[in-house]
């Protein structure tokens, strides 16, 4: 049998085919536009995801028997609203995770409704990216569109509906909207009234590879697959990436290095960190995870290569850097703001250490080495709960450079394992689906069965000696830096 995995990322929809033992048969990207309307939003437009969602499908199938496919599933950019009026129409552009327009929402969440009773309901605290925030700025700035809410969604639960008819959501995803009661896997009922919302708007919450229906007769009319399609929950696109890199257990570890970037901590137990630096998230897998969020990480690599130096060649810019742990310039990765750990929308990118003998070289050095030292600062937090990391997997676009994952090895002083198929979210959703339709007994079976490390890079003694002491430097900037930001924005 075949299974779709369907990654609705930040800048395009990634479509994965699957056969059951694990083995990728096609894969499909689709770009859609993004729009920043004021500096600091980020909107996307959901129809525009269904469009190349549906089209995407169709070149993912081309083909292959049709009539193989057994079951769909999801990974998804996390926290996104989604809000739909009483004919199940999107009233206003999605706003995304990385939108930073809800400080004055989360100042009042984190500070008169107080972090700890936000901790107590949810096991976090408000984060500007988080949905609930996002809600109350809708209502605080657009009354007439929040009269309206019939339905709030998130991004690959309102495609899910799209394709079934059914308003769903799980777990994992619905961990990052600041809405569910974490712990014990149910909605708050405190935030619903905080938010001025009742549960009723909220979707059915399932687990990442519960079956939450079949596939609409015109939808598997128009993609020629049996109405019989099972149609799975899905999860976040760190916790299907999870999934995906076998990342399921007590204690491993999964560095994701897409547009954003995050560490993933798999975990048996619920645990929150008491300092809400790290978030508590429920895992794909029926358990719990603790998750640090950097809002900018191979997105700072490709604006850097991208935007400023112009080319497209990556590979190439990366040849000349030979001396690392050596570089006096420094980068710090914020782009977007930043989350785990500051939890600071008004940080910036900002390079520093810069002299007349500074190389193109020493520049793109440091932006790797900044994302890593970022990593480093989650890592950090992790430890101090004692928690030891000594090896780690590692997938996204990012885990494509050899030069970065050496980089990262050396800055965390972990051993980094490599798979053999690194595709992320996407696969992470195929092998939900497989689950669903009982092609495994479990996500750990099927974890078992299909992950592979095939190269586990290193790290150097000397060369880790030397980024300790870089990281020692780097983490005195920001402190430095903080005031001047908020002056600045």
């Amino acid at each position: 049998m075949l299974y779709i995995g369907i990654d609705l990322g930040t800048s395009a929809v990634k479509l994965l085919l699957m056969e059951a033992d694990g083995t990728v048969k096609n894969i499909v990207s689709r770009e859609y536009p993004l729009y920043f309307p004021h500096p600091g939003w980020s909107e996307q437009n959901p129809d525009d995801w269904y469009k190349e969602t549906m089209q995407g499908l169709k070149e993912l199938l081309d083909g292959f028997d049709r009539s193989q496919v057994a079951g769909i599933s999801f990974g998804g950019q996390m926290h996104g609203l989604v809000i739909l009026d009483e004919n199940d129409e999107v009233i206003r552009p999605a706003i995304l995770w990385n939108d930073g327009r809800t400080t004055k929402e989360c100042d009042y969440l984190n500070n008169e409704i107080g972090k700890d009773k936000l901790s107590e309901y949810t096991a976090n605290i408000s984060f500007t990216g988080f949905t609930a925030p996002k809600i109350l700025w809708v209502e605080n700035n657009e009354p007439e569109n929040f009269a309206r809410i019939h339905k709030i969604m998130l991004p690959k639960d309102y495609i899910a509906y799209r394709l079934t008819g059914v308003h769903s959501t799980d777990v994992s995803d619905a961990s990052g909207m600041l809405l569910l009661d974490v712990k014990n896997r149910c909605w708050s009922k405190e935030m619903c009234e905080i938010c001025h919302i009742s549960e009723e708007m909220l979707p059915k919450l399932y687990e990442s590879y519960e079956c939450v229906g079949t596939v609409l007769p015109e939808i598997a009319a128009e993609l020629g697959i049996s109405e019989c399609v099972k149609v799975a929950a899905g999860a976040g696109d760190n916790a299907a990436a999870a999934v995906a890199t076998g990342t399921v257990g007590d204690g491993n570890c999964n560095i994701s290095l897409g547009t954003s970037g995050t560490i993933f901590i798999s975990s048996k137990t619920f645990g929150v960190d008491e300092n809400n630096a790290l978030h508590a998230f429920c895992d794909a897998n029926g358990a719990y995870h603790l998750m640090g969020c950097m809002l900018s990480a191979a997105s700072c690599n490709k604006w850097w290569i991208d935007e400023i130096i112009g080319t497209k060649d990556y590979a190439k810019e990366q040849e000349p850097i030979t001396k690392l742990g050596e570089n006096h310039v420094y980068y710090l990765p914020y782009l977007m703001g930043e989350r785990s750990p500051y939890n600071n929308p008004n940080a910036r990118a900002t390079f520093i250490g810069m002299t007349m003998d500074t190389t193109r070289a020493d520049m793109t050095q440091a932006v790797l080495e900044g994302v890593a030292f970022a990593l480093r600062d989650s890592f950090e937090v992790a430890r101090s709960l004692g928690i030891k990391i000594e090896r780690t997997k590692i997938c996204g676009g990012g885990a494509k450079s050899p030069l970065w994952k050496r980089i990262i090895a050396n800055v965390l002083n972990v051993k980094v394992d490599v798979l053999e198929t690194e595709e992320g979210p996407s696969l992470g959703g195929a092998m939900l689906a497989a689950v669903a339709c009982g092609e495994y007994a479990s996500v750990e079976e099927a974890a078992a069965k299909t992950v592979k490390v095939i190269d586990t890079v290193e790290p150097e003694p000397e060369l880790a000696a030397k980024y300790e002491a870089r990281y020692q430097q780097f983490k005195n900037i920001y402190p430095a830096c903080k005031e001047l930001f908020d002056k600045i924005v």
